[in-house]
């Protein structure tokens, strides 16, 4: 997406406007699934069986790799449109509503230390997120790969997050080409995909 045309979305669906933003990396902290699990229960106690499933996804939920050090959830919810049903819940339980978008909402933690995705079940960049989450733990190459590109960003000044995380669409797409013909061919290894890849392209 060329950088007008982002700032253009992210006018559109940003609560609070474009946030200048230095992003810092940082070694995997074995602390990070007892967080997700706090802030799970705190979503869970606040929203009942409004809640279709929670999941850990993004770079904290993959043991070893570099992040940003934000817990990143997924919420599963019937309808998303539907506000009501669940973002006053989730505000009194100390979460802002930061984007909203078709089919997508985000809220945060005030010290910017989580970020809540809701969706619905049918949406396609749930199992996207969930595919690449399970690919990274599965693969130390690719795990690898991406950390390195995540560092090397990080040392830039960003105008907002959005912006850092389009510039790693490129890789965040490779990888994921990769998690999903692992998780519909099953048996690939990831060398198989690997030379599959550049049989297609060399």
């Amino acid at each position: 997406m060329e950088r007008t045309e982002l700032d253009e979305h992210l006018d559109r669906v940003l609560i609070g406007g474009r946030e200048p933003v230095e992003i810092t990396i940082v070694d995997s902290d074995p602390r990070w699934p007892e967080r997700y699990t706090a802030l799970e229960s705190r979503i869970r106690t606040a929203l009942g069986a409004t809640v279709l499933a929670v999941h850990h996804i993004g770079s904290t939920a993959v043991p070893g790799l570099a992040a940003k050090p934000i817990i990143d959830v997924l919420l599963l919810v019937r309808d998303v449109e539907d506000e009501a049903a669940y973002v006053p819940a989730l505000e009194a339980a100390g979460l802002a509503l930061r984007v909203r978008e078709p089919g997508h909402r985000m809220l945060r933690a005030p010290d910017r230390t989580a970020h809540v995705h809701v969706s619905e079940p049918g949406d396609p960049a749930v199992a996207d997120w969930l595919h690449l989450r399970d690919w990274l733990r599965h693969d130390a190459v690719d795990r690898a790969h991406y950390e390195q590109v995540k560092r090397r960003l990080a040392e830039r000044s960003w105008a907002d997050m959005n912006h850092y995380a389009e510039a790693k669409r490129a890789i965040v797409q490779q990888v994921l080409g990769r998690a999903r013909a692992w998780r519909a061919e099953g048996s690939c290894t990831a060398s198989d995909l690997r030379r599959q890849a550049y049989d297609r392209t060399g």
